[in-house]
């Protein structure tokens, strides 16, 4: 490999000749050799951090154009440009386990748009701090890259991906009205529903959820850009923070804002944890729907086998025929890893000490990769689970019929009690609750047909 020297406030480093980054990334790639090549720096971030940068640059030349001219902002754009259509994604190999002010990841960002930005102008006029970094800090920017990058992970994916679910259950709700199945609570048999009330509490779980997300998200649109150090803004113009707020509104649709605390921002990541919540929240109920479907599914002979699912691939490499519930199992894991990671997020939130958060780049690592997997789980069991569930309603039918609990519809005629003594005789003598309640002497058989209806119990 052949190498170049670069040169920072530390002295001269190597760096391999073909790459942009410079001598700061190099000293964070040789002393921080933690999760190297697998827990890198997410490519959300590096995203987020290029819409910042342009954002900054475009509002400097509007504020200070004497330092950011014509010529430095056309070339910085078109590197942001370059790395949000992923060219330049090999450019960004830091770990997540570094500065936990993100500082590294920062000026990573801030070589590779220096360098690759004078090789466009064909002269060295860009620096890494004075020009792609002006008015900035890391400790503002990275917060700032974090918001978007959460932001946009879930508007675009997360949500996106929960609609289409949604929709899938509204479609099976309607599909199936006035189907009546036993209800089950504690595990138990209980009284009736109907297969539509089922699944319509599973839609309007993860439409409460969505809403709860959605709430979430406006604390998100507070970005500390124009904090810099420790929040006084110091070498920042004036508004240099409102208007870069705008100009990275303008750019994605979306209706950022300057942080009102630029102190605040810098040391508290409480907006992350509050809408992790969130998302946990989706994932505690993906975790029960997901359950309720393996459940409803299991069998087919021996289980409860009231529903029937996609058969997607042979389940046992002993057991020939068997299928298993293999997209419940991969979105309840995928539920276990978000519950997880609430807990780095929120423990890594907690970590503000003074003026500045150091836990950000573990907080932000496990919060996109909650929204990532989940996004990408919830998809995998819409597509290759939900949309193919299908009622078995002879099942359905059978286990009904056996339900003791539909002695509940005469308590009002003989009274708790004795609806209690009718189920515990079916039970112990394997009646029907017809012949139980006739031999316990409550109701002849005629006024048992007339008051006896499951259906109206719905």
């Amino acid at each position: 490999m052949q190498y170049r020297i670069e040169r920072d406030s530390m002295g001269e480093i190597q760096v391999p000749k073909e790459r942009y980054w410079g001598a700061q990334t190099q000293r964070s790639l040789q002393n921080f050799k933690i999760g190297y090549g697998k827990e890198v720096m997410p490519i959300e971030i590096i995203r987020a951090f290029a819409i910042l940068k342009k954002a900054a640059a475009i509002t400097n030349f509007k504020l200070q154009p004497q330092k950011m001219t014509e010529k430095k902002l056309n070339a910085i754009v078109s590197v942001c440009e370059e790395i949000l259509s992923g060219k330049l994604d090999g450019e960004f190999p830091l770990v997540v386990f570094q500065t936990g002010s993100g500082t590294q990841s920062n000026m990573n960002v801030n070589e590779v748009i220096a360098n690759r930005g004078n090789e466009i102008l064909g002269e060295p006029l860009l620096h890494p701090n004075d020009d792609v970094n002006m008015s900035q800090s890391s400790n503002d920017t990275f917060p700032t890259a974090m918001h978007i990058s959460a932001v946009l992970s879930i508007e675009r994916e997360l949500l996106v991906k929960l609609d289409q679910l949604i929709q899938t259950f509204i479609h099976l709700e309607n599909q199936n009205q006035g189907i009546i199945k036993c209800g089950r609570t504690h595990l138990q048999d209980a009284t009736p529903i109907t297969f539509a009330q089922e699944i319509s509490g599973w839609r309007a779980s993860l439409q409460q959820d969505k809403l709860m997300i959605q709430n979430a998200l406006s604390p998100l649109m507070q970005l500390a850009l124009g904090a810099t150090a420790v929040g006084t803004g110091l070498n920042a113009p004036k508004d240099f923070g409102k208007l870069v707020a705008q100009e990275i509104s303008s750019m994605l649709g979306l209706s950022f804002v300057t942080a009102p605390n630029k102190f605040h921002s810098l040391s508290s990541k409480s907006e992350l944890v509050n809408a992790h919540g969130a998302i946990k929240a989706l994932a505690v109920d993906l975790m029960k729907i997901a359950n309720d479907v393996r459940w409803l599914a299991s069998g087919p002979r021996t289980g409860l086998g009231e529903i029937t699912i996609p058969e997607n691939e042979p389940g046992s490499s002993i057991m020939p025929g068997k299928v298993n519930p293999t997209q419940c199992e991969a979105l309840t894991m995928v539920a276990v890893q978000v519950m997880a990671n609430d807990t780095a997020v929120s423990i890594s939130a907690s970590q503000g000490n003074f003026e500045l958060n150091v836990f950000m780049p573990v907080c932000i690592y496990n919060f996109l990769q909650s929204v990532r997997l989940l996004a990408q789980a919830v998809d995998s069991f819409n597509k290759n689970c939900a949309v193919g569930i299908k009622p078995n309603q002879p099942k359905m039918q059978e286990n009904l019929d056996k339900s003791l609990m539909l002695v509940t519809a005469l308590s009002p005629y003989i009274g708790y009690e004795n609806c209690a003594k009718t189920a515990k005789l079916a039970f112990k003598e394997n009646l029907t609750l017809k012949q139980a309640c006739v031999k316990l002497g409550l109701l002849t058989e005629e006024k048992f047909d007339q008051i006896f209806h499951p259906e109206n119990m719905v």
